[in-house]
């Protein structure tokens, strides 16, 4: 990958480059021209020069060949190795634009495509970041990654959430590791204002639901001295930050037990314990319970899975 001969072509049909010369990022297979460049040809992961059916230079990507979405674009620079460096430059660009919306460090540092980087999601919690790659393409260049992240952030964790379920497609394992330092049971969140002790490595995703945030804190305009039911609630992101908010209760309704005993403990940590309550079951069953019990609520947050 040191060397612009290194890169294998991956000629398009005719006109089927329009999308990406608008900006999309995916490829799929039925756009390859399998005559020029058979996608049998390929290994999985493998960095590729896009080219249109002319043989004119597009982009470059990473190829996942026995999938339907075969290609993800990561550089329209031709040629460009997915290297340390190139993943460093962007994760230096992800973080100053981070800086720039956010006053703490807890927030979601790679969003995959929206920050040039197709199969990765980074969230960081402080000096802990926490790594989800679902593309075979970033698989390969593990080691790359974690070089880049430790030179730009410098953090004292780096854990691996690889174990959603999306690898299976691209042929890759699932796995749970810890690459850089000790990773404890709970990691603080603040959010909004609002404290939270959160467990990355068994929680569910990469833990937290940074995806939600701004969401969460619009919320807090409507909760002031309200009855709040929080449905679907995992651990409380919603139902402790209305509390955080002025709500004069929340009751949190969830399955896992787990979840809504970490749920208690997060609203302890701010001090709200005694106006907290939880339900726990199928949420559709709990919201038959509550309606037959005559309970009512000035405000209900409905988040599914």
């Amino acid at each position: 990958m040191s060397t612009a001969a290194s890169f294998a072509p991956l000629r398009l049909k005719k006109r089927e480059d329009r999308r990406l010369r608008t900006g999309h990022r995916w490829i799929y297979s039925n756009e390859v021209d399998v005559r020029a460049t058979p996608l049998t040809g390929f290994e999985t992961g493998q960095v590729v020069q896009v080219e249109d059916a002319r043989g004119k230079p597009l982009a470059m990507a990473t190829i996942s060949p026995a999938t339907l979405i075969c290609a993800r674009i990561y550089s329209r620079r031709v040629p460009q190795p997915l290297d340390q460096p190139f993943l460093a430059k962007r994760l230096r660009h992800a973080l100053a634009l981070r800086e720039m919306a956010f006053d703490a460090p807890y927030y979601r540092l790679v969003h995959a495509e929206s920050d040039g980087l197709p199969g990765l999601v980074v969230d960081r919690f402080d000096q802990v970041l926490v790594v989800q790659i679902t593309s075979a393409g970033m698989e390969r260049v593990r080691e790359f990654l974690v070089d880049a992240l430790e030179q730009v952030l410098r953090p004292a964790v780096i854990l691996l959430r690889n174990d959603s379920p999306a690898r299976e497609t691209e042929g890759l394992e699932r796995y749970v590791e810890t690459v850089t330092g000790h990773l404890p049971g709970r990691v603080e969140v603040v959010e909004n204002g609002t404290r939270f002790a959160v467990p990355l490595a068994g929680g569910q995703k990469t833990g937290w639901y940074y995806d939600h945030r701004l969401n969460r804190q619009r919320m807090q305009n409507y909760v002031r001295e309200r009855r709040v039911l929080d449905v679907f609630s995992y651990i409380g992101a919603w139902g402790i930050q209305a509390l955080h908010a002025g709500a004069a209760s929340v009751t949190c309704v969830d399955s896992s037990a787990t979840a809504l005993e970490i749920a208690r403990e997060n609203a302890r940590l701010n001090g709200r314990a005694q106006d907290f309550a939880v339900r726990r079951g199928d949420a559709f069953d709990v919201l038959k319970a509550l309606r037959s019990q005559g309970e009512r609520f000035d405000v209900v947050v409905l988040d599914p899975p």
